[in-house]
C-alpha cells in the first residue's frame, strides 16, 4: 500500500464524530401507479465527519500537526486513514469497552525503536479468501463476543459494516458486509475491530481551513472526509 498518513486522534480529537455509509441506488423509472422502484447496488462509499476539534492557542503541537497534515494532503488529492469510532457496537467479550493494551514479545523485547506492540481486545480472522467485490464474508471468532451482527471492522484501511447473520457454524459467522470488498482479503487475515480506519480524501479542497481566535484562545474547526474509492478502483 502507498505510504498513508493516519489522523492523529490523540492530538486532534473531535468532540463529535460520525461515519455513515452512503448507498448507491438505481431507479427503474416510475410505474403506472406513480411508484419509483429503487434497486440497491453495492458501490456505496463512506462519508466521515469530525466535528469541533479542540485547538487551544497554547497547544503548539496541535497547530503544528494540523498544518503539517494540511500541507501533506494538498486538498482533496491527498490520502489519509481516518479512525472510525466503533466501541458502541464492537464485539467485546465483556460486553463493554476494553482498551487496546501494550505488550512485548515473549522474550520481553519491544520494536526496534523501543516502542511496545499494541494488542487489540478483539480478535477475529477471516475464514477463507474474500474476493474483491464480495458482499459477504466468513469470520472466525478468536476472542470476541459471540455476536458479529452490526459491527464495524477494517482491513488495510478499507472499512466495512456487517449486517444480519446468514449462517453460524460453530465459531464461524457468515455475514453480509457493506460496501463491497475493496481489496482481496486473504484467508486467516486479522481484522481490525478495536480501532477501524477508513482511507479517505478531504471532502473539499479547503476542508482544513481554520481560524485563529485571539479572544477565546481556542478554535473548534470541523473537517469532513469521503472514502477514497478512486484509490481502490486504481489497484
Amino acid at each position: 500500500m502507498t505510504d498513508i498518513i493516519e489522523w492523529p486522534i490523540c492530538v486532534l480529537r473531535p468532540q463529535s464524530a460520525s461515519a455513515n455509509l452512503v448507498p448507491f441506488t438505481r431507479s427503474g423509472g416510475r410505474t403506472l401507479g406513480g411508484i419509483e422502484p429503487s434497486t440497491r447496488t453495492d458501490l456505496g462509499y463512506w462519508a466521515i465527519d469530525y466535528g469541533n476539534i479542540v485547538m487551544r492557542n497554547n497547544r503548539r503541537e496541535a497547530w503544528q500537526t494540523w498544518q503539517a497534515i494540511r500541507q501533506k494532503l494538498g486538498g482533496r488529492s491527498g490520502l489519509i486513514a481516518v479512525r472510525v469510532r466503533s466501541s458502541l457496537s464492537a464485539p467485546y467479550v465483556s460486553g463493554q469497552f476494553e482498551p487496546v493494551i501494550e505488550t512485548e514479545h515473549g522474550d520481553d523485547s519491544p520494536f526496534d525503536d523501543e516502542t511496545p506492540y499494541t494488542q487489540g481486545a478483539i480478535s477475529v480472522v477471516t475464514d477463507g479468501v474474500t474476493a474483491v467485490g464480495a458482499t459477504s464474508i466468513r469470520l472466525r471468532i478468536i476472542n470476541a463476543d459471540a455476536n458479529l451482527v452490526g459491527t464495524r471492522f477494517s482491513y488495510n484501511h478499507a472499512l466495512y459494516e456487517t449486517g444480519p447473520v446468514t449462517e453460524v457454524d460453530g465459531d464461524i459467522w457468515t455475514v453480509p458486509i457493506s460496501p463491497s470488498v475493496r481489496e482481496l482479503i486473504p484467508a486467516g487475515a486479522d481484522l481490525e475491530f478495536d480501532q477501524p480506519t477508513c482511507l479517505c480524501h478531504l471532502a473539499e479542497d479547503r476542508g482544513m481551513d481554520v481560524d485563529q481566535n485571539a479572544v477565546g484562545k481556542f478554535s473548534l474547526p470541523s473537517v469532513s472526509f469521503v472514502e477514497a474509492v478512486d484509490y481502490w478502483s486504481g489497484l
